[in-house]
């Protein structure tokens, strides 16, 4: 959603991309697990399909009022159903942009997904469509970057460019691009998917999932002889190949990362001016300029009544005639011939009351084994941005976006202009370096982050700059999320790919169909709002489907390419 998972920009440990050439394809989240064309498929002039006259004004329920939620009940409203949208806190879910309490009101906090890749050509989609705006995000080593310092076991190198690092930075890299080579025929990967040539891409990518499906990250690298060195494991592992040290995901499943890294999601990242909230909120108040059945100027907000999404699901059942009943948390009962639940999936195992027979049980086990990394964040508001001071003694930047394996591990400068209030991301964290902030408050973990950052640069005043408050989150102590990002240990593929194709139900006993899964979770791509928005077009054609409805012969859906396009089946005996 990208989101809150360890995103980067090509830098001196960075897999290096083919240049692309004049009338080449851009590199795009397509595939390797599912390479169906989501980008086109919202693009043609034919829709996404419709459903029977009769259908029309029917309700369906969309749990969670995210990115997916959202996308969901935006395209199911276009084609003449009413859709129901339940929210526990406020619509935007891990796209949460807050602002400084008292602050300048042109300064917000990321506080969930920040930074989003070129290859979310379906985001990009909904991001033209609501008139939103990207800028590029100054990641570490980024183009527009000032500078950034990259401070390892107390040592600390300024770098402007790549090439500024020293040695070992680049042997790291030869080390990362050659295990990539030969473990994961990158280069002919990133070509096939750059060509959406289908069949090469299935060929390579079903080899590996058999061979890597065991296989964690760090035992990936151990296998390379590129990366013998234990020394440049670790560097590796501590700064990653961009924007943050890897060493959070080496318990993951190496096919994790090779979906990352062959479809350029760290790559040139942009930033969504105004903050990321905005899409949402946006596709809430948007009157579609095509749409069947609701007179023009309808938006989902007025299909709610006093524009309020209904509050969020206490619980789910199966009621007769395979319906789906929802009780919310106001005490209000409904019943509707279809749903689509795109919240976090281990509240249907906690916080919401669930009937068995809502899911196949092959398909709960898979609910249940879901891997979840945690992720904490602290912002604060700035006077301005001091860091591009030249320090008298060296005639460096003053401060600089910093790497680091102390505790604040990454750090973030943003800014708006050279003279204008900034912000400053102290620390940006997963896994066991954010559960390390989790018993402390904000007050605490600033002043553990202003005694880090002091140990690296010596002299240099943080908090006389800083003008207010500071907003902080751990995603695993919110009690809608539970986490930031799904990600996948070694042996999870199978359950993975459950619940990707659950949106396909005909082979389903019929009083097992009706409710659909769909959010960065459910997708091949979870922590990147690309993947919410792919299981969102997933879960319309599903429900599309089960009431009746088909997609235009020239544009035909997810679903329906599924036979041709279907996830690799591991067997199970």
């Amino acid at each position: 959603m990208t989101s809150t998972v360890p995103t980067a920009v090509p830098t001196a440990v960075s897999a290096e991309r083919p240049e692309e050439r004049p009338g080449e394809r851009p590199l795009t989240m397509f595939g390797p697990d599912f390479p169906f064309a989501y980008d086109d498929f919202l693009g043609h002039p034919a829709g996404l399909g419709s459903v029977p006259a009769t259908a029309h004004g029917t309700e369906v329920a969309v749990i969670g009022g995210g990115l997916s939620g959202l996308v969901t009940a935006y395209e199911l409203m276009k084609m003449g159903l009413k859709p129901v949208v339940y929210e526990a806190d406020r619509l935007g879910g891990r796209l949460r942009t807050e602002r400084f309490e008292g602050g300048d009101p042109s300064l917000y906090a990321e506080m969930g997904a920040m930074r989003f890749p070129p290859s979310s050509t379906a985001l990009q989609h909904y991001l033209d469509l609501t008139g939103l705006e990207t800028s590029p995000f100054p990641n570490p080593l980024a183009p527009g970057t000032p500078s950034t310092v990259v401070d390892l076991k107390g040592e600390p190198h300024y770098a402007r460019t790549p090439a500024d690092l020293p040695p070992v930075y680049h042997r790291v890299m030869e080390a990362w691009n050659a295990c990539l080579e030969e473990g994961a025929d990158f280069s002919a990967m990133q070509r096939a998917i750059r060509e959406r040539d289908v069949p090469r891409i299935r060929e390579i990518w079903s080899r590996l999932v058999e061979q890597l499906d065991n296989q964690t990250f760090y035992g990936f690298l151990c296998d390379s002889p590129a990366f013998a060195s234990f020394r440049h494991r670790e560097i590796f592992g501590q700064v990653g190949f961009g924007t943050g040290g890897w060493d959070t995901d080496f318990p993951n499943s190496i096919l994790e990362i090779l979906r990352v890294v062959y479809t350029g999601a760290d790559d040139d990242h942009r930033q969504i001016v105004g903050g990321s909230r905005q899409l949402p909120e946006r596709l809430w108040e948007r009157a579609p300029e095509k749409l069947v059945h609701w007179p023009q100027g309808t938006s989902l907000a007025a299909l709610h009544p006093d524009g309020k999404h209904r509050p969020g699901v206490t619980r789910l059942h199966r009621t007769a005639g395979n319906r789906i009943t929802v009780t919310d948390a106001g005490g209000d009962v409904r019943t509707y011939r279809a749903a689509v639940f795109t919240a976090q999936s281990w509240l249907l195992l906690s916080r919401i009351e669930c009937d068995e027979a809502l899911l196949p049980i092959d398909h709960w086990t898979a609910v249940e084994r879901t891997h979840y990394m945690e992720s904490s964040k602290l912002f604060v508001p700035v006077d301005r941005p001091f860091w591009r001071d030249t320090d008298p003694r060296t005639g460096r930047d003053t401060m600089s976006m910093t790497l680091t394996d102390r505790m604040t591990r990454g750090t973030y400068l943003l800014e708006n202009g050279p003279d204008d209030p900034a912000v400053m991301c102290l620390s940006y964290t997963w896994c066991d370096d954010s559960l390390k902030w989790l018993p402390l408050d904000a007050g605490e973990r600033l002043e553990v982050m202003l005694k880090s950052l002091g140990e690296i640069y010596p002299g240099v005043d943080i908090r006389r700059h800083i003008t207010g408050n500071p907003l902080t989150v751990s995603w695993e102590d919110e009690p809608c999320f539970m986490g930031a990002f799904k990600a996948n240990l070694p042996g999870h593929y199978r359950y993975q790919r459950r619940l990707f194709t659950h949106f396909v139900q005909d082979e389903l006993p019929a009083d097992r169909r009706g409710l659909f899964l769909a959010g960065d979770d459910i997708s091949w791509t979870a922590g990147w709002a690309e993947g919410a928005v792919q299981t969102a077009l997933n879960a319309v054609w599903g429900v599309m489907h089960h009431l009746g409805g088909a997609t235009d012969p020239g544009n035909p859906g997810p679903g329906d390419a599924f036979d041709r396009l279907a996830p690799v089946k591991l067997p199970e005996d």
